[in-house]
């Protein structure tokens, strides 16, 4: 799950551009990402995955873009989706996908802190 330390910093730069308080923490060989506490992408070997949910699952499936499968396989996949390359180009198309994994990673802390 090697990143390289050039795509780590497009990547934030990028985000940066269209979220707030955004910072990056080196986790199992990959980067977790954050805006503020909330925990809502990830790097991987040079890949970019956005927290999912049933709420935008389905426009990262749209676009043929997969989950995270940190073993390589199917039944261990996580509810991160590969987000489209082309998106990191483009901060206008970049923040509302953003924006919804972020929105994804507050539900998901909201439940947690009531249990």
């Amino acid at each position: 799950m090697a990143v390289s330390s050039s795509f780590r910093t497009f990547v934030l730069e990028q985000l940066g551009r269209v979220i707030p308080r955004i910072r990056a923490r080196s986790m199992f060989g990959g980067v977790g990402i954050y805006a503020g506490d909330l925990f809502f992408a990830l790097i991987a070997d040079d890949t970019l995955f956005f927290k999912v949910d049933d709420s935008n699952r389905p426009d990262f499936e749209a676009l043929g873009m997969g989950p995270f499968l940190p073993y390589g396989d199917e039944r261990d996949k996580m509810q991160y989706y590969q987000v489209p390359a082309d998106l990191l180009d483009d901060p206008d198309a970049l923040r509302p996908w953003a924006e919804r994994s972020i929105a994804v990673a507050a539900k998901k802390n909201k439940r947690a802190r009531k249990r």
